[in-house]
């Protein structure tokens, strides 16, 4: 299967995005980097998780978008603008915008591959299961699935805080969800988390860019 024929599966994807504009995006990498190096930095986190959720089967591909679509968004995706509000009520939109299975990520881990989230998104994903829950290190979550996409379940959740992704999982509970896990990755937030994950996908444009900022920096 090549990277431009992810083939089908049950599951739609969704990616929450934001348009990787300087000083609008990872504003916690400057200093060290200038709000144009970590604009590219975003880019870079982007299009490594775009062409994963390229190569991944399923039977949708979607990008939440915050700003306009540009050359970063590869063929095979369908672009829906992200509703205002805060973080919650924009997650709970792009859930009420879909039907059936749904996974949702963020472009702030391009460390992800098929094969990571093959559990989630092979044809026996749902059986016997509810919800998938992606937790990140930073304690919050870098994935989450749905088999019905309610978004009362995120409405209200108080995100950005060290304990947003035991909060979201305790919802799902509370509801009465079936939830199976995925493994915990970490989040490019800070100068510390870039060095990380990219050690952890060295393969990656993430990890090309920033080792060519690095040398820029003289870090």
């Amino acid at each position: 299967m090549s990277p431009s024929d992810g083939g089908t599966g049950p599951t739609a994807l969704l990616v929450i995005a934001k348009e990787p504009v300087p000083g609008r995006v990872k504003t916690r990498l400057t200093p060290p980097y200038t709000p144009h190096q970590a604009a590219e930095l975003a880019r870079a986190a982007l299009h490594d998780t775009l062409w994963a959720v390229r190569a991944m089967p399923a039977r949708r591909r979607v990008v939440v978008l915050d700003g306009r679509p540009g050359t970063w968004l590869p063929d095979g995706f369908e672009v829906r603008p992200q509703c205002a509000g805060g973080l919650d009520e924009r997650l709970a939109a792009a859930f009420a915008g879909s039907r059936g299975p749904t996974l949702l990520l963020g472009m702030d881990t391009p460390q992800i591959t098929p094969r990571l989230l093959a559990p989630a998104l092979e044809s026996a994903a749902w059986r016997d299961c509810d919800a998938w829950f992606g937790p990140a290190e930073d304690g919050g979550f870098w994935a989450l699935g749905l088999a019905d996409p309610d978004p009362r379940l995120l409405r209200g959740v108080p995100m950005s805080t060290p304990h947003t992704g035991a909060t979201q999982r305790a919802r799902l509970l509370a509801a009465g969800l079936r939830v199976r896990d995925l493994p915990p990755l970490r989040d490019v937030d800070t100068a510390a988390d870039a060095d990380a994950v990219a050690a952890a996908a060295p393969g990656g444009r993430f990890a090309a860019t920033l080792a060519r900022l690095t040398a820029v920096a003289g870090r």
